[in-house]
């Protein structure tokens, strides 16, 4: 089945989850629901085509294009079946790379939400301060560019126990390689539940999370996990798994550095004389895995 067809399927069954704002949302979504009714592959293909425009929005910064070709940005959210009229979560969008792609896709018919750690919920200390940076740090992108960012939606949460949006009101959840930092925590199952409970019957969770060679301990400090540990997550949360893609693999990742993920790009955690050996693997090998919350 090609992409086009199979986001088409996705656009189809997602068409009843589509719940308006208001009235005047409420008539566009009927509108945009009756069209790929009438012609899916048409409007896949047009959803495809919108999703190409903003992923080659000339208002992205340099240093986030220039990742693309690890990242796979186009490919990634085809395959979580991302399309403009949907209602979508990112959970810590940290600098908003993504932000920069869903925002303006979402803009005129769906809802982009970017899921915040409240710092407030946190003790005082450097994870409060880190969580404050980032929070200011995220709303001052949204802020300094009202013409992309002026819909985008930051809910804040407490880690402890997160909700991340309204009960079953969220088209996609998705998470980019944030999974580790959960688990080292001990708030992964937390996280997972909030997902399930903000998503719509038939919504989607898409994961991107650095791939381990097999299972790895709680306490495992190299940023990578295992396929079947998060398959396992989101199955005990109430997810089904719909499907897997080798879009964002990097067979040339050994998995093995000394210091973990973090000493691949973009962080860049060695020493200045194995950078060209660093640049040469290229960014970490991850799993992109599809759920499903179940419809009934």
């Amino acid at each position: 089945m090609s992409h086009r067809l199979a986001l088409a399927g996705l656009l189809l069954a997602a068409m009843p989850l589509a719940q308006a704002h208001d009235g005047h949302a409420h008539g566009q979504q009927h509108d945009h629901a009756a069209h790929a009714a009438q012609d899916p592959a048409a409007h896949a293909a047009h959803a495809a085509q919108a999703l190409a425009a903003a992923v080659a929005d000339s208002r992205r910064a340099p240093a986030n294009v220039a990742r693309d070709g690890w990242r796979h940005p186009q490919q990634t959210l085809e395959f979580f079946g991302v399309v403009p009229h949907h209602t979508v979560l990112e959970v810590t969008p940290g600098g908003g790379w993504y932000t920069e792609i869903l925002a303006p896709l979402l803009a005129e018919h769906g809802q982009y939400i970017a899921a915040m750690v409240d710092p407030s919920s946190l003790p005082e200390g450097r994870g409060r301060d880190y969580q404050q940076r980032s929070l200011d740090g995220f709303n001052t992108l949204v802020a300094g560019d009202a013409a992309r960012f002026a819909k985008v939606k930051v809910n804040t949460f407490a880690p402890a126990a997160p909700v991340f949006a309204a009960p079953a009101s969220v088209d996609v959840v998705l998470t980019f390689r944030n999974v580790h930092n959960w688990r080292s925590n001990g708030q992964e199952a937390g996280y997972f539940k909030g997902f399930f409970d903000a998503l719509k019957p038939g919504g989607v969770l898409g994961v991107v999370e650095h791939r381990a060679k097999a299972d790895v301990p709680a306490d495992d400090k190299s940023g990578y996990v295992g396929v079947d540990q998060v398959v396992a997550l989101a199955t005990a949360a109430g997810f089904v798994l719909d499907a897997s893609s080798e879009i964002n693999a990097n067979p040339a990742d050994s998995k093995d550095h000394p210091d973990g993920v973090w000493m691949l790009p973009p962080g860049n955690r060695h020493p200045a004389a194995d950078a060209a050996k660093y640049q040469a693997i290229g960014e970490s090998d991850r799993m992109t895995l599809r759920f499903i919350k179940p419809a009934g």
